[in-house]
């Protein structure tokens, strides 16, 4: 059974900083993108960044420049380094493993992160 365990959420003041891990286990990921999502509250969920299994990254305007994302397959692990962090970085931040060949699309449960001003 495929899981994806986040950690690293929490509070921090604004300018601050937070990295995100997500842990994957029960299947080997290296050919899969990886990405993070994130949901505000009375928003949809939006993309925040991914990298492909070559390493190729992405990242939305909003976070440009300020986050960092990367990957280590030999841990099944995907990161998120979050710098210079605003109030409006607030919320719960999801992350994703994805084969598109394959059908295959994971989830992982959330982990908060708030940003105060």
């Amino acid at each position: 059974q495929v899981q994806l365990v986040e950690s690293g959420g929490g509070l921090v003041q604004a300018g601050g900083s937070l990295r995100l891990s997500c842990a994957g286990s029960g299947s080997i990921f290296r050919n899969y993108v990886m990405g993070w999502y994130r949901q505000a509250p009375e928003k949809q969920r939006e993309l925040v960044a991914f990298i492909t299994s070559g390493g190729i990254t992405s990242y939305s305007d909003s976070v440009k420049g300020r986050f960092t994302i990367s990957r280590d397959n030999a841990k099944n692990t995907v990161y998120l380094q979050m710098n210079s962090l605003k109030p409006e970085d607030t919320a719960v931040y999801y992350c994703n493993f994805k084969y598109t060949a394959l059908g295959r699309n994971y989830w992982g449960q959330g982990t908060q992160v708030t940003v105060s001003s």
